[in-house]
């Protein structure tokens, strides 16, 4: 979470954190308790080390988490989860479209064994949650005792129109649907993948894309856990106090997603660097960098030196090409006088160049 979201959240809640004049117990400014609650979501400490940490009462600090984490949820809820619309919909479905190539799809649904079932859309944030059944029940038997399924019996939620679509040249007009794993019954507006073993190849092919499109609720609980790692161990807590702690790690993982989260499509935009210079980096630009190469020397190999004569030419040559030393200048270490020492060595010297 960056600072700015913190400061902003902090002035959503902050009225609900401002104790009481008439409180007896001096409890510690708003600021504190809201980082002494967001501690405890994302490191998942004890109520002991808070209380050592930050020199308050161990009921103190027990006292304060519960209150904040009702709060966050009654005050982030409305912003970050509210009941989408018909666009919203729409929006969800391309998203899908475009990432997993599964049509007309409005989430992914899915449950977690912290009294939790959610519907999360493309974008790894929750559309929908049920908290608070017991971990023992199945997916289906929470599914059905849940406000979601309720209103998708009674046709309530505004679902978009079904969608057109070009199957094997044939124009087909096909409901929109949440996609979910084998433990869900088929219902018109929640789609499961086909069970058994001896399947055909085109519905190997329709488990396989229905999967790709159902793992994005599976990454989201990933990333949810990962960044409130209170989730890593058993809540030893109360079941109230357990509910609420769920409650705000699914607000407040929306609200970090939409406000800081990873945006795939920032990745893809590649900066131009043809006007990279030292007054654009602040950096020196390097002599050397700034030279134009010289076009490539052609490989020699395996030149033959029959006589002093010819190796002072070829020694030329090659140092005409390199751009190196000239002809009045010394060769190997040796002066042009030096030349007549060396002609009656019969030499053979293997030069290459890349």
């Amino acid at each position: 979470m960056s600072i700015k979201s913190f400061d902003d959240l902090l002035a959503l809640i902050n009225e609900e954190l401002v104790a009481d004049e008439n409180t007896v117990a001096i409890y510690p400014f708003h600021q504190k308790k809201l980082i002494i609650t967001l501690r405890y979501l994302a490191t998942g400490c004890s109520l002991g080390t808070l209380s050592y940490d930050y020199r308050i009462g161990k009921s103190t600090v027990a006292t304060i988490i519960p209150h904040v984490c009702e709060t966050i949820w009654r005050k982030l809820k409305p912003i970050v989860m509210s009941e989408p619309t018909k666009e919203k919909w729409y929006e969800i479905s391309e998203i899908f479209e475009k990432h997993s190539k599964f049509p007309n799809c409005l989430g992914a649904l899915d449950g977690k064994h912290i009294r939790l079932m959610a519907l999360a859309d493309a974008n790894y944030c929750f559309v929908w949650v049920d908290i608070g059944a017991y971990g023992k029940n199945s997916d289906s038997g929470i599914f059905k005792n849940s406000s979601l399924y309720k209103k998708l019996t009674e046709r309530s939620l505004d679902l978009p129109d079904p969608k057109t679509l070009l199957i094997k040249n044939r124009p087909t007009v096909l409901p929109y649907v949440i996609v979910a794993d084998e433990a869900f019954g088929m219902m018109e507006n929640l789609m499961r993948p086909y069970g058994g073993r001896s399947l055909t190849y085109a519905k190997k092919i329709f488990n396989n894309r229905l999967t790709l499109a159902r793992r994005y609720v599976e990454c989201t609980f990933g990333i949810m856990c990962n960044k409130w790692r209170i989730l890593h161990r058993p809540l030893d807590v109360n079941m109230c106090f357990a509910e609420k702690i769920v409650k705000a790690i699914c607000t407040l993982h929306n609200y970090v997603r939409m406000r800081d989260g990873y945006n795939f499509d920032d990745t893809l935009y590649t900066p131009q660097l043809e006007n990279l210079a030292s007054h654009y980096t602040g950096r020196a630009v390097r002599q050397a960098d700034n030279m134009v190469l010289a076009p490539p020397v052609p490989l020699v190999t395996c030149l033959r030196l029959q006589s002093p004569g010819q190796d002072l030419i070829g020694l030329r040559q090659i140092s005409a090409l390199l751009g190196g030393a000239g002809p009045e200048d010394k060769v190997h270490g040796h002066d042009q006088g030096d030349e007549e020492n060396r002609a009656d060595a019969d030499e053979t010297v293997a030069l290459g160049f890349v």
